[in-house]
């Protein structure tokens, strides 16, 4: 189980630098491609991956009435995804309908959600941006999901704009993109992040201040790691 120390040194690392930690250990396509922030709020998304899977509707099988089903898996979703989790939808990378609105994200804000992710489109999009919540789309798309995609499974293993997300793998967004880490790793991504963070700090300090980036970005010179190592002490870092 990850810890609340990972949690919290995941919520001060970019997803370039997991993207490049990740890159280390041999996986490639952990980055969500093609979903963007639904407003910037200053702070990273970081919590445990809940599913929700939508497969392409057949029209007898997805009418409005659909919706007055409790058990809908949409809906449950909401109501399920545990507090502190990312809800993260597989909507089959089609934005032409919507795979939420508002109403059902407030709902999970106020649940006590991190955050929700979809490969589709949300409808009412100013109004989730507005949200105290972390929200990432393709576009905004405003036809009901009923009428392209059929909400069929929840919590399991799903593809998201081409990154494989499994129950319980780590989401973690940023103002530019989202990336899904496996569960049994991350605590030692997230370790070897906060280091990787603190020498890209050090090394934006010497670029500003006139130095090369040959070998400083990555540092091949002792005497780079060397003054990193000062820098790192007389900064607590």
């Amino acid at each position: 189980m990850t810890t609340p120390q990972t949690i919290e040194t995941l919520r001060q690392v970019s997803v370039a630098t997991l993207a490049t930690a990740l890159f280390k250990r041999g996986l490639r396509n952990q980055v969500i491609q093609d979903v963007r922030p639904l407003g910037l709020k200053g702070r990273n998304m970081v919590g445990p991956a809940f599913t929700l899977r939508y497969m392409p509707a057949r029209e007898d099988r997805n009418q409005l009435v659909e919706f007055r089903n409790p058990k809908h898996p949409q809906r449950h979703a909401i109501e399920t995804c545990p507090p502190g989790s990312v809800l993260v939808m597989d909507s089959r990378k089609d934005a032409r309908a919507a795979s939420a609105g508002d109403i059902l994200i407030t709902r999970l804000m106020v649940r006590g959600g991190e955050g929700i992710v979809t490969d589709g489109g949300f409808r009412d999009a100013p109004s989730i941006a507005a949200l105290d919540m972390r929200a990432y789309h393709n576009r905004p798309s405003s036809p009901t999901n009923l009428t392209i995609n059929e909400a069929i499974d929840i919590n399991v293993p799903i593809g998201c704009g081409d990154a494989p997300v499994f129950p319980g793998d780590i989401i973690v967004g940023d103002d530019d993109s989202v990336i899904v880490i496996p569960a049994e790793i991350a605590d030692d991504v997230a370790a070897e992040a906060h280091d990787m963070t603190a020498y890209e700090d050090f090394v934006v300090e010497q670029v500003k201040a006139g130095a090369t980036i040959i070998g400083l970005y990555p540092a091949t010179k002792d005497e780079n790691l060397e003054k990193f190592a000062a820098w790192r002490k007389a900064n607590n870092r």
